[in-house]
């Protein structure tokens, strides 16, 4: 048999995760920033995909007839609320445990949502497309960063949204996402992050061209230890941030 082709998957990451997968569902958890940083995600993902496809945010189902892959999907944080909002949604991640978690979750609610083992570079490399691609919190902890934003591209529909949010390389947020998330606020294990696979926007952007897709907008999630509060600030990239892009129709 021949060598393996490249892959994203990075073994230590799938086994860090791996660890505390039965947490992802516990809102006090080592998943509470993400409980907490949700509902901006959600908002943000529904708001951009209306105005794109012109249909009404509010609606309740907006994303009717849409079809959403949730790459890096985890225990389904975000793909449960998709299907809520009408998408039929496909949720993917490299570790097992995570998928188990996230359908059995899903079953509870009485959602179908399409659950998978698997990686962005098989599913691209098999000919999967989709309206939407969700890439969140998920880039930073990949193997291979020009693979997975090629791959993700590549699953976009012409005429498709792509949606991403990552960790920019900063001083700042290693100060904030890495030191004090990890080591003075205890939100997150330690480990979690690696502040050298942080992103900057501008290589997000360019390893997104390489499959296809032109960024449409960059906004930054700042949070509010006062109202302890998650919100979206244009002027403000400096830890967090989320974009997304569209390919041209064909």
């Amino acid at each position: 048999m021949g060598e393996a082709g490249p892959t994203t998957v990075d073994p230590g990451e799938i086994e860090r995760f791996s660890r505390i997968a039965a947490e992802w569902w516990d809102p006090a958890g080592k998943f509470a920033p993400l409980h907490r940083l949700n509902p901006v995600r959600i908002g943000y993902i529904r708001d951009r995909a209306a105005q794109h496809w012109q249909r009404d945010a509010l609606s309740g189902a907006p994303l009717t007839g849409l079809s959403v892959l949730d790459i890096g999907c985890g225990g389904g944080l975000l793909s449960e609320p998709m299907a809520r909002l009408g998408a039929a949604v496909t949720g993917v991640d490299a570790a097992e445990k995570n998928v188990r978690v996230a359908a059995l979750h899903a079953e509870g609610q009485a959602l179908a949502i399409d659950y998978r083992q698997g990686t962005a570079e098989a599913l691209a490399q098999a000919g999967a497309q989709f309206d939407i691609v969700l890439a969140l919190e998920i880039v930073e902890h990949v193997a291979d960063v020009d693979l997975f934003l090629k791959s993700c591209g590549r699953m976009v529909k012409p005429g498709g949204l792509l949606f991403l949010s990552t960790l920019n390389r900063t001083p700042k947020a290693w100060a904030l996402a890495v030191a004090g998330a990890e080591y003075v606020l205890r939100w997150l294990p330690r480990g979690t992050h690696d502040w050298k696979k942080f992103l900057k926007p501008s290589e997000v952007v360019n390893g997104l061209r390489a499959g296809g897709i032109e960024a449409q907008e960059i906004v930054g999630v700042v949070y509010n230890p006062l109202s302890r509060a998650w919100s979206l600030n244009r002027r403000d990239l400096d830890v967090n941030y989320m974009l997304y892009g569209s390919k041209p129709s064909s």
